[in-house]
């Protein structure tokens, strides 16, 4: 089991595991690569089984924010871009269907009713003219024909053409299914995201109005300060200026707030409205440990690499099919049914009784320039299939080794942040106490004030990353679609 407190060590046996695999994939030949399953790559036979992974968690236990746990919810019903993936998957789903008929025998029904008058100078006309239908019956002029029956075609799938198409089709939909998983864990992920900054924004607007009071305070102080000839003009302007621009950074601040509800609300799929959430104690929020598990079940886990596996396998299929189209294709066609110039004879059996059976077998000979580029253009997205598979795989463990080593900088990153905030609202303290008896300059209070607000805010967008961190840490191990 990988645990983020010592991500170098594993950061290193991850990307080993990598090499191993890519070595193995490489060097074994397409036709020879197994069908997507869930048993592991043979390069991670022997290691350990410890399937403690985070990823397996399902989001609304891996999430505790009930309001966060709400806007997915809301989301993974009404998110636009997710039904049209469903469509989506509707239609390769139905992609199966019509290919597992092609090589069904196809029976069809059909009646018919014909009038026909032909030339008395034509072959036709001189038989019928010479011809009686029976004693003492000439053929009616003009001639009409009725038909009823049932008609049959069926190509032989000796070469498997019309089934590895249909094995194609149905990995395809596999592959669908893996792109909407794949969706759902990166729309998760980005509204908690999104919430997360939501929150923060939040905060900084709390602290710009907290340090908007000090510095009212300290304002007042500095015009005392000028009325006793102990400050002067420029010291009041220059606290005046500083009031003001944290007055417009508030404005700023507020309007990020309303753009990300927003974001947020089309998300979800509705109109624009207030995001319920909870931005109390933001700071003092609780950063749960990871657990990243072992290599091995990013290839179970991760929707993308499943993807990936799916439309190679698909990929080669439809190399078979390409194949085929080279070899003779076999076909029967049969019907039977009933005949007759009149409809009252249609009953009168064996008399209007016909029928037919018919085979062939028909092969390209010259010109095959189509067949053969249909061909080169199905190895070719093999090809592209398999370096879309590496990519994937690559992708996704560099995704896990670079969030186990971001969590925990992270995590050393606002301890220290955490000590320099402390200091730094004491020094503001300090240094109002310091100015007013005259022991520094009006700029050492304006400095530390800055400084402190500048901290906390610091603090507040460190506090944001970390949780953002482990979201997509969770996304990176394939966790949320489950």
């Amino acid at each position: 089991m990988i645990k983020i407190n010592n991500t170098m060590k594993h950061g290193k046996i991850l990307l080993l595991y990598l090499i191993l695999m890519g070595l193995f994939y490489s060097c074994v030949p397409t036709k020879q690569l197994k069908s997507a399953n869930t048993d592991l790559p043979s390069s991670f036979n022997g290691l350990p089984v410890d399937t403690l992974n985070s990823a397996q968690l399902k989001w609304s236990h891996f999430f505790e924010d009930e309001h966060l746990v709400a806007l997915i919810d809301t989301a993974l019903a009404n998110n636009q871009e997710l039904r049209i993936m469903m469509q989506q998957i509707d239609v390769a789903q139905n992609e199966v269907k019509a290919r597992k008929g092609e090589y069904l025998p196809f029976i069809n029904y059909g009646t018919g009713g014909e009038v026909e008058k032909v030339g008395e100078y034509t072959r036709n006309g001189a038989v019928e003219k010479n011809l009686d239908i029976k004693e003492g019956e000439e053929f009616p002029e003009p001639l009409t024909d009725y038909s009823a029956g049932l008609f049959a075609t069926w190509e032989l799938d000796v070469w498997k053409k019309l089934r590895n198409s249909k094995k194609a089709a149905t990995l395809e939909y596999l592959s669908t299914i893996e792109g909407k998983n794949f969706m759902v864990t990166r729309l998760i992920a980005e509204i908690a995201q999104s919430y997360y900054e939501l929150i923060t924004l939040d905060n900084q607007l709390a602290i710009i109005e907290q340090n908007l009071e000090l510095q009212g305070n300290a304002l007042k102080m500095v015009r005392l300060q000028k009325q006793a000839a102990r400050a002067t003009e420029l010291a009041v302007k220059r606290f005046e200026a500083e009031v003001a621009k944290n007055k417009s950074h508030k404005f700023e601040v507020q309007q990020e707030i309303v753009e990300m509800e927003n974001k947020l609300n089309f998300l979800v799929g509705r109109q624009p409205q207030h995001i319920a959430r909870n931005s109390d104690d933001f700071i003092a929020t609780k950063i749960h440990a990871i657990d990243a598990g072992i290599p091995s079940q990013l290839l179970l886990n991760r929707p993308d690499i499943r993807q990936a596996e799916f439309e190679l396998e698909a990929a080669k299929l439809n190399i078979k099919v390409a194949r085929a189209n080279f070899y003779p294709s076999i076909g029967l066609k049969a019907g039977v049914g009933l005949q007759a110039f009149k409809a009252k004879y249609l009953t009168h059996t064996p008399e209007s009784l016909i029928y037919s059976a018919v085979g062939d077998i028909v092969g390209p000979l010259i010109n095959r320039n189509a067949i053969k580029a249909d061909y080169n253009t199905a190895n070719s997205k093999q090809i592209q299939a398999v370096y879309e598979y590496e990519k994937a795989v690559l992708g996704g463990y560099i995704e896990v080794v670079n969030m186990l080593s971001k969590i925990e900088n992270l995590k050393q990153r606002y301890m220290l942040k955490e000590d320099q905030v402390v200091a730094l609202t004491a020094s503001i303290d300090l240094s109002t106490r310091l100015f007013q008896s005259a022991r520094i300059e009006y700029t050492e209070v304006l400095f530390t004030q800055r400084e402190a607000l500048e901290s906390r805010m610091e603090l507040v967008e460190t506090k944001k990353e970390q949780l953002m961190a482990r979201v997509q840490m969770y996304q990176a191990l394939g966790g949320g679609w489950f």
